[in-house]
């Protein structure tokens, strides 16, 4: 009887101790963006928030303005874990100015990238092609698809920034003046079917694309150097606006992808939390074979989550301490 009843103390003890754990933490919303990145990165968050600290996490739906604005004003949702912070950075500024976000890890280590791209193979073949004005040196390597007497560049749909970017240093790196046109996609599926095209075969391709994406985590491509220095003020003033006559050479700037979290949160979250979301940070070759991989699988971000658990410990294992690891590693 004394045995039955000091294992149930210990059984109750520990359900104690582990309600104590998830009160602490408490509820937790999560903004899931409506793009895959973010997507599977909020999943990843619900799961180890939930498995690893005993969080009660809850995914909903978010989109970049209407979320951070929410967490600065009404303090939820609770974490935003792909904040694309440059797109308001004047938001973000005075959220954390008047204490009421906080800014933890880089999300993408190496930054959102926008620019050209070309092949690699085309880059193995051609080493000294290594910027844009080396393409632009050779249009036979780039034949356009209506004139293949000349080369060509694709860009984004209209509507898209990166479309307005791409129309102007097309302009300033003289593309029609080295025998180049200009090539409207149309859409998101044009410009990734053109990349797909060429890529099985294995003819040239250059034009604007951006990581992190699914086709660059299935198609290896080179991001072509800007051969000069990022200059704000002429991104401002020409670079990105379509119809200012004369743009100027200039490097595409990275856009600086974080977590945010509510004041709030932070503050009854724990230091192991806090600790967890401080640490955890991904590059774009990482989400990009990831999210090849949902693609080609059709997989949702839970599963998305959980394959990326599966397959990198030794990555995550660092983010999170080693008691969050074990309980981690048993509810996979």
């Amino acid at each position: 009887m004394k045995h039955l009843l000091a294992s149930t103390c210990l059984v109750a003890g520990l359900l104690a101790m582990t309600g104590a754990a998830r009160a602490e933490c408490g509820d937790v919303t999560i903004a899931s963006m409506n793009w895959q990145s973010a997507e599977v990165l909020a999943a990843l968050d619900k799961f180890i928030l939930t498995e690893g600290y005993g969080c009660n996490a809850e995914v909903i739906v978010g989109d970049t303005v209407p979320t951070i604005t929410s967490m600065i004003e009404k303090g939820e949702p609770d974490l935003a874990p792909e904040g694309w912070v440059d797109l308001l950075p004047d938001v973000v500024n005075r959220g954390i100015e008047e204490g009421k976000l906080i800014g933890a890890a880089t999300a993408l280590s190496d930054g959102a990238v926008q620019g050209w791209w070309v092949p690699k193979y085309i880059v193995d073949a051609n080493p000294d092609i290594k910027t844009i004005e080396d393409a632009l040196k050779h249009p036979e390597l780039f034949p356009d698809p209506e004139d293949k007497a000349k080369g060509s560049v694709h860009n984004g749909p209209q509507g898209w920034g990166g479309t307005v970017v791409t129309g102007q240093l097309y302009k300033a790196y003289g593309g029609e003046g080295a025998n180049f046109t200009l090539v409207d996609t149309g859409s998101a599926a044009g410009l990734d079917g053109s990349i797909a095209k060429a890529y099985e075969r294995k003819e040239g391709w250059v034009g604007y694309y951006w990581a992190p994406t699914a086709l660059l985590g299935k198609y290896e491509m080179v991001k072509l150097e800007h051969g000069v220095p990022y200059d704000a003020a002429e991104w401002k003033r020409c670079n990105t606006v379509a119809d200012c006559a004369d743009p100027k050479k200039n490097d595409w700037p990275k856009d600086k992808v974080q977590t945010l979290v509510t004041k709030t949160f932070s503050e009854r979250a724990g230091a192991d939390v806090m600790g967890y979301l401080n640490k955890r940070s991904w590059s774009n070759d990482t989400v990009n074979k990831l999210m090849a991989w949902m693609t080609d699988n059709q997989a949702s971000g839970d599963d998305g989550a959980k394959h990326f658990l599966e397959e990198n410990e030794a990555l995550w294992k660092d983010w999170v301490s080693p008691d969050a690891a074990e309980k981690i590693k048993a509810a996979l």
